[in-house]
């Protein structure tokens, strides 16, 4: 499933920050020419001259636009560079459901990589960032088949596991496992600055899981205004869910409950260890072949599919099909997970052909 060396492929980036810079050194690569942009001409010169990005245009055929500026600006940004180029586009903010809902093109799929670092900007940038990242797409309705093979077919090279999700699903999830522990993060620390003042040798103290709890209060502040107001409705509910949560635990605290006390402790320590790591490469593996319906977003529906089950995609690529221009989804998996899979996938219309390769 590898693309001829012979071919030169063309990527185009706006927003060359620490995501934008990573997305150009990974692209390149993968043997991408990258050409680059950004409101900043002096990150623009410091990407040439580093050689993150191959030159400061927008390439008109180019295979796939990533938008990587502020959630606040990326509409327009998609919008233009939809404008600017035939290829397909996505991309790579953290909340959703309010560009892939101004956005209507078939060209453009919604992206969020779940991936970052605690340095900025271009200093930041690391080819290696996405590999083994859960990158979520989030197509609508006007979605093509094409344009989400196309881009899922990238972010998968660049190594990155691809995951299907609703906008508004995306938004929701995204607000429980990153916005809001952020917003906990920065409010700990604050109680713990303001205690400081009284006891300087408190933040002395303040180590191992205090340390790690707040780590994340220390990235850049500026995004978070931006992220707040647009996915405010999901922030506000998962906080609510949180406040009720701890006035929950601090009545069982202040009751003494000592047996409620041990199964909230349980519960939480019971889950936490059976938060998904990502399985090593398997030796048993069985390769799916999947037609792709005539209808919009059956692609979509595959990937989320295998997200739901939990099935690991080894590889995939997107086929002709002999019956016409309809596509074929070919996907390696766990050949432990193959019958799930492929149950999950009967139970939804599809017709799958399964060879083990092992």
């Amino acid at each position: 499933m590898s693309q001829d060396p012979h071919i030169s492929r063309h990527a185009n980036v706006v927003g060359l920050g620490l995501i934008g810079g990573s997305l150009c050194l990974a692209l390149k690569d993968k043997g991408f020419i990258v050409h680059g942009t950004d409101s900043d001409i002096t990150r623009v010169q410091i990407a040439l001259e580093r050689g993150i990005i191959d030159d400061n245009t927008v390439f008109p055929t180019a295979d796939i636009g990533f938008v990587a500026t502020p959630v606040a600006a990326s509409v327009d940004a998609i919008t233009q560079l939809l404008a600017d180029m035939s290829g397909f586009v996505t991309d790579v903010g953290s909340v959703k459901n309010d560009i892939v809902a101004r956005v209507q093109s078939d060209r453009f799929v919604g992206g969020h990589p779940m991936a970052g670092s605690e340095l900025d900007g271009l200093d930041g940038a690391d080819a290696t960032m996405f590999e083994s990242a859960v990158w979520v797409l989030t197509p609508s309705p006007q979605t093509s088949d094409a344009a989400f093979a196309a881009v899922a077919g990238i972010i998968s090279r660049l190594g990155a596991d691809v995951v299907a999700l609703p906008p508004q699903k995306h938004d929701e999830l995204v607000a429980l496992i990153s916005h809001v522990p952020h917003l906990t993060a920065a409010t700990l620390m604050g109680l713990a600055d303001e205690r400081s003042e009284e006891h300087l040798a408190l933040l002395r103290l303040a180590a191992g899981g205090f340390r790690d709890m707040t780590r994340i209060a220390s990235g850049r502040t500026d995004i978070w205004l931006d992220i707040c107001q647009q996915n405010r409705p999901a922030i506000v509910a998962a906080l609510d869910s949180l406040i009720n949560g701890l006035q929950h635990i601090r009545q069982v605290v202040q009751d003494e409950d000592r047996p409620a006390l041990m199964a909230h402790l349980d519960r939480a320590r019971q889950a936490r260890m059976n938060l998904p790591s990502r399985v090593g490469p398997s030796t048993e593996l069985a390769e799916v072949r999947i037609p792709i319906p005539d209808r919009p977003g059956a692609a979509a529906d595959v990937f989320a599919l295998a997200g739901e089950l939990g099935v690991n995609i080894f590889d995939f690529e997107v086929v002709h099909s002999l019956e016409g221009d309809r596509g074929v989804i070919v996907m390696v998996v766990d050949n432990h997970q193959v019958d799930l899979f492929k149950g999950g996938l009967l139970a939804r219309t599809f017709r799958p052909a399964v060879h083990r390769l092992s």
